[in-house]
């Protein structure tokens, strides 16, 4: 046996008071702190959030410089041009020509850019603030899932070292009862197949250790990986004897709850809404746009040229409207939209789909809680039933009404209802949970209502 596993299994069998219990709400406040999938949620809504200032940043004037530099040739020659002189007649027929072979050559444009009618535009922000909403409701899912995935592997744990702990008992027990049935034999008492009985579900029992003591080890160390909570301080506790499941509200209360609460369905519903802004984002491709601009220029030529000496510069300013009026895209934009039209049709097809899924989980989810308050009464009854027919067995095997057999068939069975109890427990714990999840309502206060039937 490892010392992680002596170490739980002391602290279940005894009870160990030098150790606080260790409650189901100190496991999750850990695993917010330690797992790295909290740190993979977090970082995935913050990128999400980022999109309403995407969405808000497409609407604000854009500004651009943008400056060359380097070496450069250029030629006019102009004909047939006309000037004037001050104090002289004008001159027609005139003729002008520079150059400037490899010169310097520089330009620089400052240009601004304010969107006024843009309805392509407008069906992209429009998107991006609908996949800031889903990155949220993909969160509050990753959030809820990762609760009731903690809570599992608490329960894990629970279930480990119970079962650990029963089947060392009856171990116990099979060793005490293959010692008496090897007395009796010397004493003829007996046969010598209550020797071999009791011998080989002694070695099937310590089979049956060792892989509870593996499962035990491995869901230790799933929770002490998930929590970074040391395995000494881990004192974790089962469900009390009274689990008692609260009277729910109606299902159709919660079925409506889950419509408009469930983080799955709306995130579908983001997507279904996502896909049809795409659809009027190249619907709106062929629409004309209305822009407001502004630009200042200078682009500037020297050097040496044909004539010798020679400069060129030329300034430029505007401030105006820009009209743009797409004509055609060569059957671009048609097919664009025809596929957004397909991907609009499978968003609703996967929405139609979640909502049926939700409705069953919810049903699943409420009718477990509804019947575990009777399969627990059930289970105790088993319980109760087992341990009262091993005491009845090992009083008859005392007088030899009962054989070896017998008595460690009902130490098996006793185990057994044990361990359906708890399960049975768990598993209404768990389906109070999931219906919360379900109706996006599962929260540290459903986890302290777990807490309050949880005992050591």
């Amino acid at each position: 046996m490892s010392p992680r596993t002596l170490i739980a299994t002391a602290a279940f069998a005894l009870c160990a008071t030098a150790v606080s219990a260790t409650d189901l709400l100190q496991v999750w406040q850990a695993a917010r702190q330690h797992d790295p999938q909290g740190a993979v949620t977090e970082a995935s809504r913050a990128a999400g959030v980022t999109r309403h200032e995407q969405a808000s940043a497409l609407w604000r004037p854009h500004v651009g410089l943008s400056a060359t530099s380097g070496w450069g040739s250029a030629q006019t020659q102009m004909n047939g041009a006309q000037f004037t002189m001050p104090g002289a007649a004008p001159v027609s027929g005139a003729s002008f020509g520079t150059s400037v072979n490899g010169g310097t050559v520089s330009r620089w444009t400052l240009s601004a850019k304010q969107p006024l009618y843009n309805p392509e535009r407008r069906a992209q922000s429009a998107q991006l603030d609908i996949a800031a909403q889903a990155s949220e409701h993909e969160w509050q899912l990753a959030q809820q899932d990762w609760m009731l995935q903690t809570t599992q592997r608490y329960f894990d744990v629970v279930q480990a070292e119970r079962r650990l702990a029963l089947v060392q008992q009856q171990q116990q027990a099979v060793d005490k009862a293959l010692t008496e049935a090897k007395d009796r034999f010397a004493l003829g008492d007996v046969p010598v197949t209550d020797t071999h009985e009791a011998q080989a579900r002694a070695q099937a029992l310590a089979a049956q250790a060792i892989a509870a003591r593996n499962e035990l080890d491995m869901a230790l160390q799933v929770l002490v990986d998930v929590t970074g909570l040391p395995v000494q301080s881990l004192q974790l506790q089962a469900p009390s004897r009274s689990v008692v499941t609260k009277a729910t509200e109606p299902l159709a209360d919660w079925l409506q709850r889950a419509e408009q609460n469930n983080p799955m369905l709306k995130l579908q519903l983001a997507q279904a809404e996502a896909a049809q802004q795409d659809i009027e984002k190249h619907r709106a491709a062929a629409s004309p746009t209305l822009d407001l601009v502004a630009q200042a220029s200078r682009d500037r030529i020297s050097g040496t040229g044909d004539f010798g000496s020679a400069s060129n510069t030329q300034s430029q300013q505007m401030v105006g409207l820009m009209l743009n009026v797409p004509l055609y895209t060569g059957g671009w934009r048609s097919a664009k939209l025809q596929e957004a039209t397909h991907w609009h049709d499978k968003a609703r097809a996967q929405l139609a789909s979640a909502r049926l899924q939700v409705s069953q989980m919810t049903r699943a989810a409420w009718q477990a809680v509804q019947s575990g308050q009777a399969r627990l009464a059930a289970l105790d009854a088993a319980r109760t039933a087992s341990l009262a027919r091993l005491a009845s067995t090992q009083l008859g095997r005392q007088v030899g009404d009962r054989t070896t057999l017998d008595l460690l068939n009902a130490q098996n069975d006793a185990s057994a209802a044990e361990l359906a109890l708890l399960q049975g427990q768990i598993d209404t714990l768990i389906a109070q949970l999931r219906l919360h999840a379900m109706a996006g309502q599962l929260g540290e206060i459903q986890l302290q209502t777990v807490n309050a039937v949880l005992a050591n």
